[in-house]
């Protein structure tokens, strides 16, 4: 009878320290997007083996959405995650709006990470009043990715494309007239990497330091003439990226170069167009550019329910080499870690590239990416520019009244 009650109690014993063990488990909520949520998923396996009693629990929208759905929570203070993704679109609202932990401070301590990461990638995510609110996890070297079979149809060359505007342009025209082929999607591909043409470290795309508006001064007006002149020589297909008339200008060889983040590679081999396999090659920007395009960041809410685990998620996500590494085999996200730009995978050739070495070009170009500064009326300011470049080109809009109007209309909105 005694061995009976023994055992009873002992298994009562066991239960509650069962019931206390699953009781003391903590769930992370991660709000992101696709394709960024591939790389949460793919880590989840290492973190649980590490953290077996922090859960992970994946929330994904997409893109449009989930920054709509973040903008909300963060106005409202509910159905907030305890880590939220961040593209660099948004970063400049999100940062300035003071719902974000500014990572700086205890118990965080980020500035003993700061030298970890690609240089331009902490100005990205810190705002005007020197708060660090986001680590980055993956960078968008901009990169000129073009049909090596096409331009080769066409006898023109890679110097040929990136040599000057003016010669990429003019490739294009021979391009269109032997092949048939557009030179690129949209017009608009050059407006957005030209007016990040000759920016320097500390210096605003849209505004200065003391928040004057920039877009009618010469960088935006030559920016604006290039789309125009590509436009009126026909050799854009007028399609908006991530449309399905976009992707099925891939598919259908029609479009001979894009330029994008590094990232795009990845898009084109794993759902834009597999079937061009071998087909594309990298290069740099024409007219030695050197840019970032796009990124993804990790921040942590203020009214968070879980901020020590939350931290400790994106730590593992950001500054773990195998982790970000992981994120390049699984996702083709080039990492922000520069520790990660070391890795031997950075010199593999790449078979969708025809067996180019194309990351190693990709490092080089984001060393030397200047670090710009953002402000919180960025996308607004983007929105605006990306319309009177549309009455520039579909329309007949003088380029300096539409830059002067631009101006007008930033500063108004800016200043409610």
């Amino acid at each position: 009878m005694i061995k009976l009650v023994s055992l009873v109690i002992t298994a009562t014993a066991l239960g509650l320290i069962a019931h206390s063990a699953v009781a003391q488990k903590t769930t992370v909520t991660v709000a992101t997007f696709p394709d960024l949520d591939r790389a949460a998923k793919a880590a989840v396996p290492r973190w649980n083996a590490l953290h077996p009693n922090v859960e992970i629990k994946i929330v994904s929208l997409q893109y449009s959405d989930h920054h709509t759905a973040m903008t909300t929570a963060l106005a409202t203070g509910s159905g907030l995650p305890d880590v939220m993704a961040v593209d660099l679109r948004f970063m400049g609202k999100f940062a300035e709006a003071g719902g974000f932990e500014d990572l700086l401070k205890p118990p965080f301590n980020a500035a003993l990470l700061r030298e970890k990461f690609v240089s331009y990638t902490i100005p990205q995510a810190t705002n005007t009043k020197g708060e660090l609110v986001a680590m980055p996890t993956d960078i968008g070297p901009g990169t000129l990715l073009y049909r090596k079979d096409i331009i080769e149809k066409a006898s023109v060359t890679e110097a040929e494309l990136t040599k000057s505007w003016e010669s990429y342009i003019d490739a294009g025209k021979k391009i269109k007239e032997k092949t048939g082929a557009y030179l690129l999607a949209d017009a608009a591909d050059i407006r957005d990497i030209v007016i990040r043409s000759g920016v320097k470290d500390g210096e605003g795309l849209y505004f200065d330091r003391s928040g004057r508006v920039l877009v009618d001064s010469p960088r935006f007006e030559r920016a604006f003439e290039l789309g125009h002149k590509a436009r009126q020589a026909g050799i854009d297909a007028k399609v908006v990226a991530w449309t399905n008339e976009w992707s099925t200008g891939f598919k259908q060889n029609r479009i001979a170069t894009q330029m994008m983040g590094a990232w795009l590679a990845g898009h084109l081999k794993n759902w834009l167009a597999p079937d061009t396999t071998g087909l594309w090659r990298a290069a740099g920007l024409p007219g030695g550019t050197y840019a970032s395009y796009g990124g993804s960041f990790y921040a942590i809410p203020k009214k968070a329910q879980h901020k020590t685990e939350a931290w400790q998620f994106i730590q593992f996500m950001t500054v773990n080499k195998e982790t970000q590494l992981e994120s390049l085999r699984v996702l083709d996200s080039f990492p922000a870690l520069a520790e990660a730009h070391s890795a031997p995978m950075m010199d593999e050739p790449l078979p969708f590239l025809g067996g180019q070495k194309a990351r190693a070009l990709w490092r080089d170009i984001a060393a030397r990416v200047p670090a710009i500064p953002i402000n919180k009326y960025d996308a607004m300011a983007t929105d605006i520019i990306r319309d009177e470049f549309e009455n520039v080109v579909a329309k007949g809009k003088p380029v300096k009244t539409a830059l002067a109007d631009a101006r007008a209309l930033i500063e108004r909105r800016s200043r409610r």
